[in-house]
């Protein structure tokens, strides 16, 4: 850890085995777990809580105040998660008021040139492929893929287990377990295959179609959908987990494209 060309504040907290490479900045206020790795030209912030074994690439800025006209210097951190790779030239700025935090879980790959704004809440096992632009104020759930060069809308919601094609524009929530795609960003059907890497069941991944399809492909409308799900199928995590999120989304979720998807 002693790089006499990095610059470590003195009231930083680095914990056992962590490397810092040279021309890096550490600033105080800073927490930097076990077996972390910092690449050279890294700056990170007052507020930063980096967890254990986390790799961070040259020309990262983690906690910089945010790009907010409300900030007003209220405190507040940015928290990584363990096992979690930061890639070169991401940018993660801490929280506002609103949340007090911007957090990225843990085991995630947030890859280059990633903007990360204030008071995002980012699940564990996302993948943030290149150049993926955040607003502030989304939340994302768990197991998540964004492709590269998309851009999600301020405030937006994206379920557990998603998966967005790259180049997407996401203004409006994407539920759980579904694959989004296209302009305006559009239902593309379950992510079937993601779900079966993750130990999923054929027989839960058609479960989770069937409710779906009453949601998209039935001409129903969201609370007619839903009441038609509750009535007819059985009460399950995955069942309440897609009606609970359909029922507490703010902006409305996406819908389903004019051609016809694979479902």
């Amino acid at each position: 850890m002693n790089q006499p060309l990095a610059y470590i504040h003195p009231e930083a907290k680095i914990a056992q085995n962590v490397v810092i490479e040279p021309f890096s900045v550490i600033s105080k206020d800073v927490e930097i777990g076990e077996g972390t790795w910092i690449g050279p030209n890294v700056t990170i912030f007052e507020g930063a809580r980096i967890g254990k074994n986390c790799r961070i690439f040259p020309g990262a800025v983690i906690s910089a105040v945010p790009q907010d006209l409300k900030f007003k210097g209220e405190y507040s951190i940015t928290e990584i998660g363990d096992n979690t790779t930061i890639r070169e030239c991401v940018t993660i700025n801490r929280g506002t008021v609103d949340k007090d935090k911007t957090v990225v879980g843990a085991n995630c790959l947030v890859m280059a040139y990633v903007h990360i704004a204030h008071d995002c809440i980012i699940g564990d096992h996302v993948i943030l492929a290149n150049t993926v632009q955040l607003a502030g104020h989304i939340t994302i759930g768990d197991h998540v893929f964004i492709g590269g060069t998309s851009a999600v809308h301020q405030f937006v919601k994206i379920g557990n287990h998603a998966m967005i094609a790259g180049g997407s524009l996401v203004r409006k929530d994407v539920p759980p377990f579904v694959k989004a795609a296209r302009e305006p960003i559009s239902y593309g059907g379950v992510n079937s295959i993601g779900l079966r890497r993750r130990g999923f069941t054929n027989e839960k991944i058609e479960e989770i179609q069937e409710i779906y399809r009453a949601i998209y492909l039935r001409g129903l409308n969201n609370s007619a959908a839903i009441a038609k799900i509750e009535l007819e199928m059985s009460a399950t995590a995955e069942r309440d987990e897609i009606i609970n999120f359909i029922r507490n989304s703010e902006r409305g979720i996406i819908k389903t494209g004019n051609s016809k998807f694979e479902d």
